[in-house]
C-alpha cells in the first residue's frame, strides 16, 4: 500500500544554520553544545601547553577525552530528538544528496562539517522514516543555492546570504529559497481527491 503523503519539507544543511526548512523554521544547535565546543577549545590548548610526559599532561589528556566524549553525546541527542521531530511533523523529507567525505577533504570546512554532524542526522532521519512508514529522498544538490523557485538562475558567492531573483522579483534568505527548491525536487506525487496523481506543492 503506498504511503499516504500529507505533508511534504524540502531541508538546506548548513553551517551558519545547521537546518533551514522549506517553511522557513530554521533549527541551530543548541546552546549547551556550542558550550560544549568552547570548552574542548580551552582544554585543548591547556593540554598543549603541558609538558609531555608530566602528570598534568596526563591529567589533561583525560580532560580533554572526557569533554569529547560529552559533545559527541550531546550532538547524538540533539539528532535523535531532532530527526524525530522531523519524521513526527512530515510525511515526505527531501534533502540533497551530500558527498560529504569529499567535502571534507576541503580543510577550511572539514572542521565545521564535522561538528555539524550532517551525516549522522540524515542517518538517523532516514531510520525513524522507514520504520514510522514515512519517506525520506535524497536529490541532486546541483545549483540549489544558485537558482530560484522560478527556475531563474541566480549565482551567488558564499558570503551573499541573500536571495533577490531579477527575473520574478522574489526575495528571500539563501537557505530558505535554496531549502524551496530542494523540496521541489522530490519527486513523490500525492493522490488527489479526484484520484488523480499531482506533484507535492513546497509548504514554504
Amino acid at each position: 500500500m503506498p504511503v499516504q503523503v500529507k505533508s511534504k519539507v524540502g531541508i538546506d544543511v548548513g553551517l551558519t544554520t545547521l537546518l533551514t526548512l522549506s517553511n522557513g523554521t530554521e533549527i541551530h544547535p543548541p546552546k549547551f553544545l556550542r558550550a560544549s565546543e568552547d570548552k574542548l577549545s580551552r582544554a585543548q590548548k591547556n593540554l598543549s601547553r603541558k609538558k609531555k610526559g608530566s602528570k598534568n599532561r596526563k591529567s589533561q589528556v583525560s580532560i580533554v577525552a572526557k569533554t569529547h566524549r560529552r559533545i559527541r553525546n550531546q550532538r547524538k541527542d540533539f539528532a535523535h530528538k531532532t530527526s524525530r521531530m522531523l519524521v513526527d511533523t512530515f510525511d515526505h523529507i527531501v534533502f540533497e544528496k551530500l558527498h560529504v567525505q569529499n567535502m571534507m577533504k576541503n580543510h577550511h570546512l572539514a572542521k565545521s562539517i564535522s561538528d555539524a554532524g550532517w551525516s549522522q542526522l540524515i542517518a538517523l532521519t532516514k531510520s525513524k522514516a522507514e520504520y514510522a512508514g514515512k519517506l525520506v529522498e535524497s536529490v541532486n544538490p546541483n545549483g540549489t543555492s544558485q537558482t530560484c523557485i522560478c527556475g531563474f538562475s541566480v549565482p551567488k558567492d558564499l558570503s551573499m546570504r541573500w536571495h533577490s531573483c531579477p527575473a520574478c522579483g522574489l526575495e528571500s534568505g539563501r537557505d530558505h529559497v535554496s531549502a524551496i527548491v530542494i523540496g521541489n525536487r522530490g519527486r513523490i506525487t500525492v493522490p488527489t481527491d479526484c484520484g488523480e496523481s499531482t506533484p507535492v506543492e513546497s509548504i514554504a
